[in-house]
């Protein structure tokens, strides 16, 4: 008996004649008015009903084709051997040149000329690439990076799909249960491919011996019952065994409603089958029914050849097949097809647009001479990665960060390093590191690291003598130890092997090969051959620089870019901040795209509208800034922490440091700053606390009498808390009011006057209110402090384009440290989101960009320099003086001014006195001069001024 399949019967109107069928997903994704071809007529679709197409002659209009999803058989044994023969044969042919294996070709099978040469060049790739045919006698496994920084596992296995399903089914399942993740995958006749993630991490020949023929059949078994094919198959079985009803009232079951009663029926005879994951035991107990039975017969002996499955593994167990790994920078001509397969290939229910292999990405054709380079990585690229993880301290904070990733410094290096003999006296003098004696020759660690080092050597003396500060102090195994050491060397050293840093700490290789398993464990390190000349037992690479070092090997992404010079990246800087003249923005919804790139940026409170804004925004007006922040997106507060001091002023000064956030951000932002005490308040301040925070938001005029005080007095004790950061009103015009002095907010008279006492009076503010503020300053280790870092991360990206350690300079100094948010762009760069390089020369450390930024970057040095000026306040987050640039800094105050010109600063105005730097003649100095000290506040903010 043959099971009903689900074809739509095509029904022709106005007669009602059934003319065909057509398979049930093209007749789903089918619409009113679709043209497709039956037999040698087009038809029109009418209507889609349930089970039936109506349509009417299209009368010749072009057409579409309909498909038809079904399951063929899978290449038989004897094709399969005939396929594996052939590639033995030609592959000893090649060896006589491309010209004599065609001929040989076309005599031996009758092939045209030109077939001949298009297989024997294909072939002759392949095995350029892999360094073999793959046969049934020599199978070959092959893995390469993707561009998500993932790999894919090829496995070319020419035994038929129904033999590389079983296999691929039951690697699948293998890999679950080591890694507890779940692979895409999928089997054609000749390979198998299963996409990995960053997590995967293993030596490329051990595949082969993950399945043992004994135990190779339980595990398929439970592989099966969780694949899309168990649950078909089980459906023909029920409607074959007459378990489901083909009529109902006279009439064929639907074919959506025979599905839903085979499910119901497998959740009653199987139950473990649709059970939660999340209460299974353990494997699934497979029920002693028949329609089971027949269902996993089926499914292991028609889709698939369980019995070839064993007698191949029994085979690779004997050593009757030689198994070859290669580890490639893209994937080899063989492996297209698997990559490209379409659905019927999968042995999951992932759909096709969410495959891994989409994210891989080749060249499509390759001749056998480039084939034969796919398996090198390029020494240059290999070079470039070592000198991109290697730090280039270059004062004593930071090689105390690089030593703190690093875990440990040796002797030799500390002098190889540009200074760092002085640098690293400097902080042992500080009691900052100390020198293991009896490590080697002696390595160099933090005194955060040293209890590490203490568990690795015990009877070790540090010199000098240094304490571990409490937040680092814990006690560690040896063994334990003895990984997180390699751990940080690996980060910075690239590809290495075990001896070289046995030899660094005087240890046994075996220890630092268990330690380097360990770590492949956890996909952290990987283990090949990755220079011209590596060592017999092998060599080590961290995972991420090992993808790098791939990227740059096929010249995508990264390598293309060369680091460009500071000025240039000035210069990058002015057009991506919009403050070039051609690229200033206009408008209110100019504002909100300022604003959300200077989100988080302090800067003192009279800069915000008289400096910043009018410098990225043409005509600027302030009261696009009061609608923003009315409008509940953006609200501006300080974050700096400050004690609250008897004596002190109350009202605001113009240097208070503010800051502009989106609405949305205030929680992550404000966790980060310090706490506020607040028992030194004035006691109008305390009265005016105590009100809002048992009031809630409250308007100026409510304030006053609810606090029994005069309007002048509430209005110093709000000006106190806001230096505080503990209020902030609804409009900036709240700000604004209380920066601007009384008495020149005292209505004159006039339609000018009475617009300024709009703008600067506190009955504009709109509500005042507490700012919740945390208990303690959050850190980037506890509970939280990911999705804060990753977006302090974004933040940067979004406000510099690129970020590295120098850059953090310009930023708050309660920012987490640099380490925190290296591992986090670390962490993105793997999923593929931003991308790290080294994109501006003369800086240390390591460096990323957003995706984005990059093609900007190139047109910086390609862009001609045609001496354009560029006038900012000291208090600007363009002012990169003595951080980008050589020099001394500026200080980040509104009254101070610099002037770039193609990037370089040529002038600076500080404590009201103008300085150059370059040699300029009188007439230029005049010019440069008037340049410099142009302003560009609206006339509407003169008393801000």
């Amino acid at each position: 008996t043959i099971a009903d399949n689900a074809d739509y019967q095509v029904i022709l109107e106005p007669q009602a004649q059934f003319i065909g069928t057509v398979n049930e997903d093209f007749a789903v994704e089918s619409l009113q008015g679709d043209v497709f071809q039956l037999g040698n007529v087009s038809y029109r679709i009418l209507r889609v009903e349930q089970g039936r197409i109506r349509v009417e002659d299209a009368r010749g209009e072009p057409p579409s084709i309909p498909f038809w999803l079904g399951e063929a058989p899978g290449r038989t044994d004897e094709l399969s051997a005939s396929v594996s023969r052939l590639r033995g044969e030609l592959e000893a042919q090649l060896d006589r040149g491309l010209e004599a294996a065609c001929a040989w070709l076309s005599a031996s099978t009758g092939m045209s000329a030109p077939a001949a040469q298009q297989l024997v060049n294909y072939l002759a790739a392949g095995r350029a690439a892999l360094g073999a045919l793959p046969t049934q006698q020599t199978l070959i496994f092959e893995r390469f990076f993707d561009e998500a920084g993932g790999m894919q596992l090829v496995i070319h296995s020419p035994f038929g799909s129904r033999i590389n399903r079983a296999w691929g089914l039951a690697l699948r399942k293998r890999f679950c249960r080591s890694f507890n993740f779940e692979l895409q995958a999928a089997a054609t006749e000749d390979t198998i491919v299963l996409s990995l993630t960053t997590a995967h991490s293993f030596e490329l020949a051990d595949v082969a011996r993950y399945l043992h023929s004994n135990t190779a059949r339980s595990i398929l078994v439970q592989a099966v019952c969780a694949a899309p094919m168990f649950p078909v198959r089980w459906r023909w079985s029920a409607a074959i065994a007459l378990a489901l009803p083909r009529f109902r009232g006279g009439k064929k079951v639907p074919a959506p409603l025979a599905r839903m009663a085979a499910e119901d029926l497998l959740a009653a005879v199987f139950p473990d089958q649709l059970a939660c994951a999340e209460n299974l035991p353990g494997e699934l107990e497979i029920p002693d029914h028949p329609l089971v039975r027949q269902t996993l017969r089926d499914c292991l002996e028609e889709a698939m050849d369980a019995g070839g499955f064993e007698r191949l593994l029994r085979a690779l167990e004997s050593g009757g097949i030689q198994v070859l790994a290669r580890d490639l920078t893209e994937p080899s001509p063989l492996a297209l097809e698997v990559l490209s397969a379409r659905p019927y290939a999968y042995l999951d229910d992932a759909p096709l647009e969410e495959r891994r292999t989409q994210a891989v990405m080749s060249r499509r054709w390759l001749d056998p001479q480039s084939a034969a380079d796919l398996g090198k990585l390029d020494a240059e690229a290999i070079r470039r990665v070592r000198e991109e993880a290697w730090p280039d301290a270059t004062d004593a904070d930071e090689l105390h960060d690089a030593l703190l990733w690093l875990t440990y410094l040796t002797d030799a290096e500390v002098a190889r390093g540009a200074g760092w003999t002085d640098l690293i006296a400097q902080l042992a003098a500080q009691r900052r590191v100390t020198h293991i004696v009896g490590a080697g020759a002696g390595v160099w660690v933090t005194a955060e690291r040293l209890p590490l080092f203490a568990a690795l050597f015990p009877a070790a003396r540090p010199e000098p003598a240094v304490t571990t500060p409490a937040g680092r102090a814990q006690t560690v195994g040896s063994e334990a130890a003895l990984v997180e050491a390699v751990r940080g060397r690996l980060e910075g050293l690239g590809p290495t092997t075990a001896a070289a840093l046995a030899a660094e700490l005087a240890m046994p290789t075996s220890r630092i090969e268990t330690a380097l398993t360990a770590l492949q464990a956890e996909g952290f390190a990987m283990r090949g051959a990755f220079t011209d000349t590596p060592a017999p037992e092998g060599e080590w690479c961290e995972r991420r620089l090992l993808a790098r070092i791939h990227g740059y090997t096929v010249k995508r992404l990264r390598a293309e870019i060369e680091p460009i010079e500071a000025r240039d990246f000035v210069r990058f800087l002015l057009d991506w901040q919009r403050v070039t003249p051609a690229l200033r923005m206009e408008g209110p919804d100019a504002v909100g795209a300022v604003l959300a790139q200077l989100e988080g940026f302090e800067a003192p409170a009279s800069a915000w509208e008289t400096e910043i804004l009018p410098a990225r925004i043409g005509e600027y007006e302030p009261a696009w800034l009061d609608e923003q922040c009315l409008a509940g997106r953006f609200v501006w507060t300080r974050l700096a922490a400050r004690r609250a001091e008897p004596g002190r002023g109350a009202a605001p000064v113009r240097s208070t440091p503010i800051v502009l956030l989106a609405r949305r951000n205030l929680r992550l932002w404000s966790s980060l700053a310090g706490t506020v005490e607040v028992q030194n308040l004035s006691p109008p301040a305390q009265r005016v606390a105590e009100y809002l925070s048992s009031h809630g938001a409250s308007f100026f005029d409510e304030i006053a009498p609810g606090s029994s005080l005069l309007p002048s007095q509430a209005e110093e004790a709000l000006g106190e808390l806001v230096a505080l950061g503990l209020v902030n009103s609804d409009s900036f015009a709240g700000l604004r009011a209380l920066l601007v002095p009384a008495d020149r907010r005292r209505p004159l008279g006039g339609g000018r006057r009475r617009r300024r006492i709009a703008l600067f009076g506190m009955d504009a503010a709109g509500r005042w209110s507490r700012i919740a503020r945390p208990d303690a300053p959050a850190q980037a280790d506890h509970g939280g402090g990911e999705e804060l870092v990753e977006h302090l991360v974004r933040t940067l990206l979004r406000r510099w384009g690129v970020v590295f350690w120098r850059l953090l300079a310009r930023e708050a100094e309660w920012l987490p440290p640099w380490r925190d948010l290296l591992m986090c762009c670390r962490r993105l760069e793997a999923r593929g989101e931003i991308r790290g390089g080294r994109f501006v020369a003369g800086f240390s450390g390591e460096q990323y960009a957003a995706p984005e930024a990059i093609a900007l970057l190139r047109e910086a040095r390609r862009k001609p320099r045609e001496g354009h000026y560029a006038s900012l306040s000291g208090a600007d987050p363009l002012n990169l003086v003595g951080i980008l640039t050589p020099g001394a800094r500026l200080p980040s105050l509104s009254g101070n001014r610099l002037l770039y010109r193609d990037g370089v600063p040529i002038a600076l105005l500080a404590a009201g006195e103008v300085s150059f730097l370059e040699e300029l003649a009188p007439q230029q100095q005049w010019e440069v001069r008037n340049v410099l000290l142009r302003r560009q506040v609206p006339a509407v903010l003169a008393d801000l001024a």
